[in-house]
């Protein structure tokens, strides 16, 4: 097929050209006496995406997967409590690998495209006056359903009552897309990886840790090994990794990081807004609705409900094999039942026409009922409405 495939799924996103031109460099001697220069200021500046200056962050040659459970077995010990709000596949996935990893998992659940109850979550850490609860994990951007929680509003349940819980937050697919504050939030733990808002191929985990997470590490008896904080700090303090990193990986994220940091990340923040509010305009439009009720829309995905009795999977098939057009699947529970349009990364608002454009054509034959060029409309009345 002529042209390019066009990629609007969450993950992995769109990989600018610069960032590719960065990061084809040749092999060099990680224990050089010039590595440091690469490494340290790559630290420092990450720092600043996930908008912490008492934190420290750190970069592993893995997966948000993997920061999950580097969050979990670096800061709590075998059998501890931990809280968490089942509302998606990715807070489902955290909730198992904690259970497979021995810790005791007090699991609510809520509806698909539901986020974090605020009210909820505060009655229960009122109620657990001895303390069990020793981590919250808080998903801030469902990925599954696009759905996004209230991480500021998590903090002051816990601040309410004065629980001493960590509180470590999946942000995935939202940090360096939605607003993130890691050091107002009072965020003890914040997980990212490479593959969606930092433009970068997956395979890098990035992670902040507050200064008491990290005093939590030395209370910790959990085993670990390539996981380890503490071998990443002994060997970051002189600029170095503790083992052999990911180099082109490196050198992609300092020209992410450049490209972000230029921008300025509330314009990269308000620049995920209008993408995603163009894309719901067209969504409306075409007479659907998405998987987030109200108040819970995330910036960096929609996911969009087909009619009962259409399948979401044809949608998918269609745009792929006849349009050139990647978009997500419904995953697990709402398998079949919504397809998913990703807005994150390096778009604008012209990739954002074109998938709508061709997510139209898709629908249409689909035998969904909806008026041809309504969506494309709606959305390029709004972004022209809205753009500087």
């Amino acid at each position: 097929m002529a042209g390019r495939n066009h990629l609007y799924i969450p993950g992995p996103t769109n990989v600018p050209n610069e960032i590719l031109n960065a990061m084809h460099v040749p092999m060099e001697d990680h224990r050089s006496p010039i590595f440091p220069e690469l490494l340290t200021p790559l630290l420092n500046d990450l720092k600043k995406i996930f908008r912490t200056e008492a934190g420290q962050a750190f970069v592993f040659p893995a997966t948000g997967t993997a920061g999950w459970e580097i969050a979990l077995t670096n800061c709590l010990n075998p059998g501890d409590k931990v809280l968490i709000y089942r509302f998606g596949q990715f807070s489902h996935l955290w909730a198992e690998m904690a259970k497979r990893l021995g810790f005791s998992v007090e699991i609510h659940q809520e509806p698909w495209g539901m986020g974090i109850p605020l009210d909820k979550l505060a009655a229960r850490l009122q109620e657990d006056t001895q303390h069990e609860i020793k981590a919250v994990l808080a998903t801030h951007n469902e990925t599954a359903t696009g759905v996004t929680s209230d991480i500021a509003g998590v903090r002051k349940a816990l601040n309410a009552c004065q629980h001493p819980a960590l509180l470590f937050v999946d942000g995935v697919s939202s940090i360096a897309s939605i607003e993130f504050r890691m050091d107002d939030w009072g965020v003890d733990g914040a997980i990212s990886g490479s593959q969606k808002g930092f433009m970068l191929p997956a395979g890098g985990a990035f992670l902040a840790f507050s200064q008491k997470a990290l005093q939590a590490i030395e209370t910790s008896t959990y085993p670990r090994c390539f996981l380890d904080l503490k071998d990443q700090m002994n060997a970051n303090k002189d600029g170095y990794t503790p083992y052999t990193p990911n180099l082109p990986l490196l050198y992609g994220l300092r020209k992410a990081l450049d490209m972000l940091l230029a921008e300025g990340l509330d314009n990269v923040y308000a620049r995920h807004h209008r993408l995603a509010e163009g894309t719901r305009k067209a969504v409306a439009a075409w007479g659907l609705s998405l998987c987030a009720q109200p108040g819970f829309e995330s910036n960096t995905v929609s996911a969009i409900v087909v009619p009962e009795g259409k399948d979401a999977k044809t949608v998918i098939s269609i745009a792929f094999s006849k349009y050139n057009i990647s978009l997500g699947a419904g995953l697990s529970e709402v398998a079949g039942k919504v397809f998913r349009i990703g807005h994150v990364g390096d778009m604008n608002d012209v990739s954002m026409l074109g998938a709508i454009a061709g997510v139209e054509m898709a629908l249409l034959d689909s035998g969904i009922d909806i008026k041809a060029g309504s969506g494309v409309a709606a959305a390029l009345e709004y972004y022209r409405a809205t753009a500087k």
